[in-house]
């Protein structure tokens, strides 16, 4: 039984086409096709006879919820033309697993079976061809291989992976396809709209960690799940981003650059360098204000009489600042994580700092979470971010608010 498809899931309404190939990793594809299901999609899923000796047809329809076709002869079509009646009205084409052979036939313009036959007659302009390679190390870097690979680039298609790690022959190396949810989120990028392509973006995220001795330290309960989110959401927008993250423990957002730090002297040190490059910089990261004066060569330990050690802190440089007084600062987007007085906070924020919005968020009531509500603050005024006021999943208040810089940005530069 199919799950059912998400509301407004991140490929409603997208008509897709998953054609495998053979080999071992179409094990992975099942998972995939669900994935592409519940986002809202409706797929369509074509088999090579190789692809067969894997996984089954039945599989396939049963998680697709519709017939899979094997065969260009396959009367069930009114007119027996599948290869072209698939890529009409289909968002994209998806390869996977892409073999060898395949990605050779395709290169070379063969069309001999149902799946290369589609790929070359999809409306090359409007459709675009998305391969996900599985094959072994030495297959995958033969000379042979490598001219395909680079002959199907040049023709449009956009080569999703592969990965290394360990492969079913037992060897060790590149040429693994890559995860069902790696190919899910490759796959939403490549089909989301793209207005920042062309930029280039700079987030924090996270917390930061004072150390007091080698094994205590001050911080905070930020999780940095939105300043992820945001990473994600301006990668599917199609800017280039390079995510600055505190100390914590989430997986690096595909396509993002990632730099780990853990003060906010390290992160003051790792954003400098690269703000000047960046047209954008969000500063999510919930940056400790002060740090202990002086570090504890060892661990502070109880002295039996029950008195509580005391620190002097020194305060830490405001990096939002610090990169807004730059002669030639990025867009800078500031976060206000408050406990009360949000509006009026986050106001303040803005205005001290001279930026041109600051998003607040009521830290307490958000940190750790999956949702969060937003409040959007400019000079004009304040916008809630759902605009009825409610909460959202961090992802798609990410999306929201990515589009809302990109907006900002856009009538900035004209």
């Amino acid at each position: 039984m199919t799950d059912r498809p998400e509301p407004g899931g991140d490929l409603a309404n997208r008509r897709l086409v998953l054609g495998l190939s053979g080999g071992v990793a179409c094990y992975k594809v099942a998972e995939l096709l669900r994935l592409l299901v519940k986002a809202g999609a409706s797929v369509r899923v074509v088999m090579t006879d190789a692809a067969q000796q894997f996984i089954t047809p039945v599989t396939m329809q049963a998680l697709s919820g519709q017939p899979v076709l094997t065969s260009q002869w396959d009367a069930g079509e009114p007119n027996n033309m599948a290869h072209i009646n698939l890529t009409r009205d289909a968002d994209a084409v998806i390869v996977a697993p892409a073999s060898a052979d395949l990605m050779a036939k395709l290169a070379q313009g063969r069309a001999d079976e149902l799946l290369s036959l589609l790929c070359l007659a999809r409306p090359i302009a409007r459709c675009p061809l998305l391969l996900a390679p599985a094959m072994n190390r030495e297959m995958w870097s033969h000379p042979a291989t490598q001219r395909n690979l680079a002959q199907l680039r040049a023709d449009g298609a956009t080569v999703l992976g592969p990965a290394s790690g360990d492969q079913a022959c037992g060897e060790v190396g590149d040429g693994r396809m890559l995860e069902a949810a790696e190919l899910f989120e490759d796959i939403v990028a490549q089909l989301a709209p793209k207005p920042l392509a062309g930029e280039r973006v700079l987030i924090t995220a996270g917390p930061t960690f004072e150390a007091i001795d080698p094994v205590r330290g001050l911080t905070n309960r930020s999780s940095g799940k939105m300043g992820f989110a945001l990473a994600r959401a301006a990668r599917e927008a199609g800017a280039e981003v390079t995510l600055v993250a505190g100390p914590v423990h989430l997986p690096t957002p595909r396509g993002v650059r990632r730099i780990d730090v853990q003060s906010a002297e390290q992160m003051l040190a790792a954003v400098l360098p690269l703000a000047a490059t960046h047209g954008i910089f969000v500063a999510t990261a919930a940056v400790a204000d002060w740090r202990p004066a002086r570090l504890a060569e060892h661990k502070i330990k109880k002295d039996g009489k029950k008195q509580a050690p005391s620190f002097e802190l020194t305060e830490n440089t405001d990096i939002l600042a610090t990169v807004a007084a730059l002669p030639n600062p990025p867009f800078c987007v500031g976060f206000a994580a408050e406990s009360e007085q949000l509006a009026v906070h986050a106001r303040a924020k803005l205005e001290r700092k001279k930026l041109p919005l600051v998003v607040g968020n009521l830290g307490p009531a958000t940190f750790g979470r999956d949702d969060n509500a937003l409040l959007l603050v400019d000079a004009r005024g304040e916008q809630p971010l759902p605009a009825d006021g409610g909460t959202a999943d961090k992802l798609t208040l990410a999306r929201a608010l990515v589009a809302e810089i990109a907006r900002r940005r856009a009538t900035l530069n004209t």
